[in-house]
């Protein structure tokens, strides 16, 4: 009867847990010593695809669905006519341990709705955490929301035992959290990740004098934005989320395509969800600025606030600065190079390195994982047949859809992978 009610529990609570995407994970080293449970490894561990292919997994739940605030994009809200289920401390603590010894999973995210206040929720959650890990030895991943509003002393109890630590902006502005989330302000979110990025500041350096100092969330903190519940463009996501990885050091910033699940007023209609297609585009562009040097102004302007549909960000940048090209890939920086089309960060250092020792030409360029039928537009080398130059930007657009209807895509699940 215990495991029928637990079983019960766990299917309210994953499925409620699925609309919080950013379960991902990274730069946690978190050892295995003195023959504990589990591993946390650079690679880290979610549902996730890593970068050499390996699927991981782990326990994504929410410690309850009940919830004191009304937010109308949220499925838990306090008016919402929904199955209410809560775990104990001990039920959580039991289920992953239970998980993890039959090879189900590798770590553990968990999130919550808020029961009375933020600190009496975010003390079950830092609870949970530190039992994993000081009475089961579990070394594996743990990723804990930060509730808005808790005390810097639970956040600071939470980073000795969680990996990664999260607090959801939830609204890309202000206005629309105030719209939609009346009850709650934004300086409420604001606070616990400033506290968190001046507390992993110092514990790094910290551990940079003494070697012996306890890890504090080793793989950072991230947020979460949910995209098309309000009336936002894509230029004003980008520029929040641009803000947040040079003000707050946030490793990831994550959006979520509002899925549209009650009659409300101030909401889309309930059958018109935001285009995947949108949310991948963030994420590409998301991509571009952290690792590929573009600005947010290079990608999206005022006067074109939202981004191309049709084709990644990336081809639209290029096409709209033909004068920059084409260029010569034997001659290129690698700032440049990685701005190419169809050449990606690795295929990029490839070529430099391997221009060093002869001048590359198509041949080459084809064994280095390029994709040809864009990069092909843009570039010339040493034996320049292929070039093509003359194009003009509304050809090769038509060129490129045409042979497969914008066949790029980034190498990874936006939402899932690790970096």
């Amino acid at each position: 009867m215990k495991w029928e009610r637990i079983n019960e529990k766990l299917s309210i609570l994953a499925d409620a847990a699925k609309y919080d995407v950013s379960c991902a994970s990274s730069g946690s080293k978190r050892t295995n010593d003195n023959k504990g449970l589990g591993n946390a490894s650079n690679s880290g561990i979610c549902h996730a695809y890593t970068e050499d292919g390996r699927c991981v997994s782990l326990l994504k739940i929410l410690l309850t669905n009940h919830c004191i605030y009304d937010c109308a994009y949220c499925v838990s809200r306090k008016s919402n006519d929904i199955k209410r289920a809560a775990f104990t401390v001990q039920e959580v603590v039991d289920l992953t341990i239970s998980f993890y010894r039959r090879n189900y999973i590798e770590g553990l995210f968990l999130s919550s709705g808020i029961f009375s206040n933020a600190d009496y929720t975010m003390e079950r959650l830092v609870l949970i955490a530190k039992t994993l890990r000081t009475e089961h030895r579990f070394n594996g991943y743990i990723h804990l929301k930060a509730i808005p509003g808790a005390s810097p002393e639970l956040l600071k109890e939470a980073g000795l035992y969680a990996d990664r630590l999260s607090v959801n902006l939830e609204m890309p502005t202000e206005q629309g959290l105030k719209l939609l989330a009346p009850d709650k302000k934004r300086e409420d979110m604001i606070h616990p990740m400033k506290y968190l990025e001046g507390a992993i500041k110092e514990n790094r350096e910290e551990k940079k004098r003494f070697r012996k100092t306890p890890l504090f969330a080793p793989a950072g903190q991230s947020t979460q934005m949910v995209v098309g519940a309000t009336q936002e463009t894509d230029l004003q996501v980008l520029f929040t989320a641009d803000h947040f990885y040079n003000k707050m050091s946030m490793r990831r910033v994550y959006y979520s395509g509002y899925v549209p699940i009650s009659t409300d007023s101030r909401l889309p209609a309930i059958g018109t969800p935001v285009p995947m297609i949108r949310e991948n585009r963030l994420y590409q562009a998301d991509w571009l600025m952290r690792f590929y040097g573009f600005k947010v102004q290079e990608l999206i302007s005022p006067a074109e606030p939202l981004l191309d549909l049709e084709i990644d960000p990336k081809l639209a940048w290029a096409l709209r600065n033909l004068h920059l090209f084409p260029v010569d890939i034997n001659k290129a920086d690698l700032a440049m190079i990685k701005r190419i089309p169809g050449i990606g960060v690795t295929s990029a250092l490839k070529i430099v390195a391997a221009r060093r020792f002869s001048a590359l030409t198509w041949d080459h360029l084809k064994k280095f994982g390029l994709a040809m039928n864009r990069a092909k537009y843009f570039i010339t080398c040493k034996t320049d047949g292929e070039t093509h130059k003359d194009h003009e930007a509304h050809r090769i657009r038509q060129f490129i859809l045409s042979e497969g209807h914008s066949k790029y895509q980034p190498t990874f699940s936006p939402q899932l992978t690790l970096f």
